[in-house]
């Protein structure tokens, strides 16, 4: 078992073959050259249409990972305006450019005599994905789209710039938040208030800006023909091997199966702190009163110890965070100006990732780490594949690398706990929360696909249906009295639901395949880790039931099948 890298070897960009190693992504004068030879480049054979591709890839790899480090730069400072500026410049005065060639360049493949003499292995679920893409573009929704991207900015700015004053000190909301873990209810009270007032504070202006989202993607989805946003998304993001239906089968199940575990394990939660009534503030608490884990002190200290703990499960994923360490991709603490989240973003050239978060001390920021660890994993394992499109998996496989690295590397949380009531505390904590991703996905999914369903609604329509969605998955014990102002805003602090839209449920059915990748590797650590790596190797080069398949496990959301998975968590969590 290796803890530390004995020698480190730093990955270089591998030589550009299209591009000049010196080019720089400027404006579109210098890409224009570049965007057109691919365009009126004869292709004569099979083989040509390959290097075509190839050389497309190239290009659009060295477009992504620019844009890349134009959005870290601003997540990083949202109140940096040469950042936010040179972000906004890509979005508004590039990427409307570039559209028209893709959407000319995928008719070019698709319309080449040689696109059948590519190997149909390699090739089918990227040509899929082109088919797709030439069924839904539509010229008058790129000025859309842009502007739907510049008004996406502007949630990460208002939410970015929220802060309160607790004991005289101004803290950011997630540094506040911590504080729903003390064992003083008073203030856990005083600091959940004043989360939610902060938040209630600019709620019409997030519900103004929500309606001119709707609105325009409402837009984009009628100029392609398809009856709802709902329906243009589910072709956007390929959902090629499951439907609407099968998500009301999954909020059903999830209804059925965890919604009633759940409030048993709340009751329990009641009966532990002796309080009269269960209220918002008292469902992060410890529920017999024991101060709240700190895992840790500083961002480095967060750091060092999670690749202390890939080292423990396998050398090749402590080697992925070292060389991360090495090469300064990291940006871990909380501060003023920094935007909510936490994300890996994927830069495809180099093909190393860039983790950002917003860590202040807590279990959940441990986890939030082992999470974008493993998607910076899974950035490592696909960085050699042939084509770009190639490294990005639908994020049914992407968060099933993220949300299995949670639960496998538990085994080596003592890392982080040297305590084995609070190992086990941690590990009970957690396993409490996978349960319950499932309610709060289901309520974040079901609210989005009502939302688009009726394009038309009132703000005060949609609050009426939030809530009614939120009481059906969450915490059916809580007491709101006195609160009830706050109840129809709680959607607007889910960040997906602005910036990416339909990008949710995706957590659940990873989640469900996390749950069955950690219980192969409890039943045979050493094949159920290779399964995973090999899986996810994989990339997007197979569909998502077949990478499920090469991970040893099932894509499957019945009820049945959801059942057996809550019943293993279960059983785990009575061992611990």
């Amino acid at each position: 078992m290796t803890t530390q890298p004995t020698e480190l070897t730093i990955p270089e960009r591998k030589p550009r073959v299209y591009l000049s190693e010196d080019f720089k992504v400027e404006n579109w004068e210098t890409l224009k050259p570049y965007f057109d030879e691919l365009k009126e480049r004869p292709i004569n054979t099979a083989e040509e249409l390959e290097k075509w591709l190839q050389d497309r890839s190239e290009l659009e790899s060295v477009l992504s990972e620019d844009l890349g480090w134009r959005y870290i730069r601003m997540t990083c400072n949202t109140q940096d305006e040469e950042t936010t500026k040179a972000f906004q410049y890509f979005v508004s005065e590039i990427e409307p450019k570039i559209a028209p060639y893709d959407h000319e360049l995928n008719l070019k493949l698709m319309h080449s005599p040689y696109v059948n003499g590519l190997n149909k292995e390699k090739y089918k679920i990227y040509l899929r994905g082109v088919e797709r893409a030439l069924e839904i573009f539509r010229e008058e929704n790129i000025p859309l789209n842009t502007e739907i991207s510049t008004k996406q900015q502007q949630y990460a700015a208002i939410t970015g710039a929220m802060t309160v004053t607790l004991d005289g000190e101004e803290l950011t909301l997630q540094r506040a938040a911590d504080r729903l873990k003390r064992t003083d209810r008073a203030v856990r009270e005083e600091a959940w208030r004043a989360i939610q007032e902060r938040r209630f504070k600019d709620r019409q202006q997030l519900d103004d800006l929500f309606d001119e989202l709707l609105k325009l993607r409402h837009q984009v989805a009628r100029n392609a023909n398809f009856e709802n946003f709902r329906d243009y998304m589910f072709a956007a993001l390929g959902r090629f091997d499951y439907t609407p239906q099968d998500c009301f089968d999954f909020h059903h199940s999830v209804e059925e199966t965890v919604v009633p575990l759940l409030t048993k394990i709340d009751e329990e939660r009641k009966g532990k702190l002796g309080v009269e009534d269960l209220r918002p503030w008292d469902l992060e608490v410890d529920p017999s009163g024991r101060k709240p884990l700190e895992p840790f002190q500083t961002g480095e200290e967060l750091l060092e110890k999670t690749v202390s703990v890939f080292y423990k499960l396998d050398t090749f994923l402590g080697d992925c965070l070292a060389t991360m360490r090495e090469m300064g991709h990291l940006d871990l603490e909380s501060r003023k100006g920094k935007a909510p989240g936490g994300y890996n973003y994927p830069l495809d050239e180099i093909g190393v990732p860039f983790i950002f978060m917003n860590a202040t001390s807590s279990l959940r920021d441990v986890i939030t780490m082992l999470h974008e660890g493993g998607h910076a994993v899974h950035s490592f394992l696909t960085r050699d594949l042939s084509l770009g499109a190639f490294k990005h998996p639908p994020s049914e496989v992407a968060e099933l690398a993220s949300m299995s690295m949670e639960l496998i590397s538990m085994d080596y949380w003592d890392t982080f706990f040297e305590s084995e009531d609070e190992l086990r505390r941690a590990k009970r904590t957690h396993l409490e929360s996978v349960l319950e991703t499932f309610p709060w996905v289901a309520t974040v999914d079901k609210f989005q696909h009502w939302i688009y369903e009726h394009p038309e609604q009132t703000q005060e329509e949609r609050h009426q249906e939030w809530v009614k969605v939120f009481e059906t998955f969450n915490h059916q014990l809580v007491d709101w009295q006195g609160l009830e102002k706050y109840k129809p805003y709680v959607w607007q602090k889910q960040l997906h639901i602005y910036e990416v839209p339909f990008y949710y449920i995706e957590y659940a059915m990873a989640q469900l395949g996390a749950i069955a990748v950690w219980k192969n590797y409890k039943e045979n650590p050493t094949e159920g880790l290779a399964a995973y790596k090999r899986a996810l190797s994989l990339g997007y080069t197979v569909s998502i039931g077949e990478v499920y398949e090469a991970a040893g496990i099932k894509f499957d959301f019945s009820t049945d099948y959801i059942k057996s998975l809550v019943d293993f968590v279960q059983r785990e969590m009575e061992k611990v």
